[in-house]
């Protein structure tokens, strides 16, 4: 994430303000409390264990409702807002990566299976994940192709990097049922990982469009506290037809008794 906003800085003139760059910082730290404090993922060997991971009704759901969401996303609400809202792009990537993350993990076993002599290539799983993973990768390609057409790399990146990494979790957590050995303190980290993430999200989002850098923070603070005087109009045209006419040239109102 910092590597592609320096890069984009320095490469493709891409500019990241102060505020994007503390949301940047807040997102890494959150992420990393986030990963700390995550379980170990339960020891999986074969594909028949992770066959039957995948078909609890507790993962079932999960992937529906991620499903549900994505079809929401692409063909709802991405061609009416995809445009000029950067979440919607990065959210249907970090969704299908929940789906990529749990089939690199079914084919490492695949792998190992392979290697170990096997017959892996004959279990329909291994060419389940395949197809998936391929549908996955692909879409998550062509979405943050999108993203990356229509807006600054040095947002994108780190919101993306976010959002993935909290659907990655959420997931292997669900998948592996890993928050059955949590403790308090690890939940407490995790979700306070997740807020920092949160704020981190927002100060990237919403203060993208502000100029400001450590060489002008004293200026903007200082502009910040001299309010401007509101004054109706009334009060304006009167102050603007008095300074226009000289003391001298004012009409004098003379009465006369008849």
């Amino acid at each position: 994430v910092l590597c592609s906003a320096i890069l984009s800085s320095y490469l493709l003139g891409e500019r990241l303000n102060l505020l994007g760059k503390l949301g940047c910082m807040l997102s890494l730290v959150g992420s990393t409390v986030m990963v700390i404090h995550a379980p170990e993922d339960e020891e999986v060997t074969t594909l028949d264990e992770m066959s039957s991971k995948l078909k609890e009704p507790g993962f079932l759901t999960y992937a529906a409702i991620l499903l549900a969401v994505c079809f929401l996303l692409i063909f709802y609400l991405s061609p009416r807002y995809g445009q000029s809202n950067i979440l919607i792009y990065l959210t249907i990537c970090s969704v299908i990566g929940a789906f990529s993350v749990s089939s690199v993990k079914g084919l490492g076993i695949a792998i190992k299976g392979f290697v170990a002599g096997r017959p892996v290539l004959q279990h329909p799983l291994t060419w389940i994940l395949v197809i998936v993973l391929v549908a996955s990768i692909t879409t998550q390609i062509n979405y943050l192709n999108k993203s990356l057409d229509i807006f600054s790399t040095s947002l994108v990146f780190p919101i993306y990097y976010v959002l993935f990494t909290t659907i990655v979790i959420t997931t292997s957590i669900i998948l592996f049922k890993e928050w059955v050995s949590m403790t308090v303190v690890d939940i407490i980290g995790t979700v306070c990982g997740f807020l920092t993430i949160i704020l981190g999200v927002f100060l990237l989002h919403a203060f993208k469009d502000i100029d400001i850098s450590l060489g002008n923070l004293p200026q903007v603070l200082q502009s910040g506290q001299q309010a401007p005087i509101t004054r109706d109009d009334k009060n304006i045209l009167i102050e603007v037809d008095n300074s226009s006419i000289a003391p001298e040239d004012k009409p004098k109102v003379v009465m006369i008794d008849t």
